[in-house]
């Protein structure tokens, strides 16, 4: 694949904006992977080169949280160990890829996310300390949205708020406090086997993850600051963007 500055230069702007709206919501990856795509990496490649960005972008949400006194490292990590079990298995096979069903099947999800977050069904207040509850079942979940975190990563954002909000509890400052933690300790493991399987093209992922490393810091110093408000408008966005993209185009 030859190396060309345009390039580059539209991976680092495609890793900026998929970052902030991956630490807000999430679903950011549908930018850069079709960029990808598009510049002629086979789909495989691209969706293994991309977590070289979320990893860059996780890696500053986490640090940009803590340093804005947003931290719970031992729910943060617990949850982690449980995602990344169902990354290893879904990066098995997302190694292999192929084919739209997928595609179709994740637009459904997401809608089906929309309807139940929107309507507020099952909804009960949001611990603003932090505490969360129905650990067991959040732990359960977890290895699920690790296997699609693992198996194709984009929208897997879009999974987890659900579970630390609808499912546990918290509030969607802290959802993301603990989604970005998660997604950077499974996105380890799913580059793991990638790069294992397939052939990583590590100069655009790494143009990608600078990128992401700024759109995560953005990302998360605006959840901080402009909290919940913000949070549901680009999650709800992102949510019929990805939706739209996937059913009709």
């Amino acid at each position: 694949m030859e190396i060309e500055l345009w390039k580059v230069a539209l991976l680092f702007a495609a890793g900026i904006a998929s970052g902030w709206i991956n630490v807000l919501a999430g679903g950011g990856s549908i930018l850069s992977v079709p960029i990808m795509v598009f510049m002629g990496l086979p789909g495989p490649v691209a969706n293994g080169t991309n977590r070289i960005g979320i990893i860059a972008q996780n890696i500053a949400s986490v640090t940009t949280f803590f340093r804005k006194g947003f931290s719970d490292f031992k729910l943060s990590a617990s949850l982690a160990a449980c995602a990344s079990v169902g990354a290893f298995f879904g990066a098995n096979v997302g190694v292999k890829l192929d084919g739209v069903w997928f595609e179709r099947t994740l637009a459904l999800i997401m809608l089906g996310i929309l309807i139940i977050m929107m309507t507020g069904a099952g909804q009960k207040p949001a611990d603003q300390n932090g505490k969360a509850r129905n650990l067991v079942l959040g732990h359960v979940l977890f290895i699920g949205a690790g296997f699609w975190g693992g198996f194709i990563q984009i929208g897997v954002g879009l999974i987890q708020i659900p579970i630390l909000n609808r499912v546990m509890g918290l509030d969607l400052v802290r959802c993301n406090m603990h989604k970005v933690f998660i997604a950077l300790v499974f996105s380890l493991v799913s580059l793991a086997v990638f790069a294992a399987n397939v052939e990583i093209a590590w100069t655009f992922g790494f143009a990608l993850a600078a990128g992401h490393f700024i759109g995560g810091w953005l990302g998360a110093s605006s959840a901080v600051a402009k909290g919940e408000a913000l949070i549901k408008k680009v999650f709800y966005l992102a949510l019929v963007a990805m939706a739209v993209k996937l059913l009709f185009f």
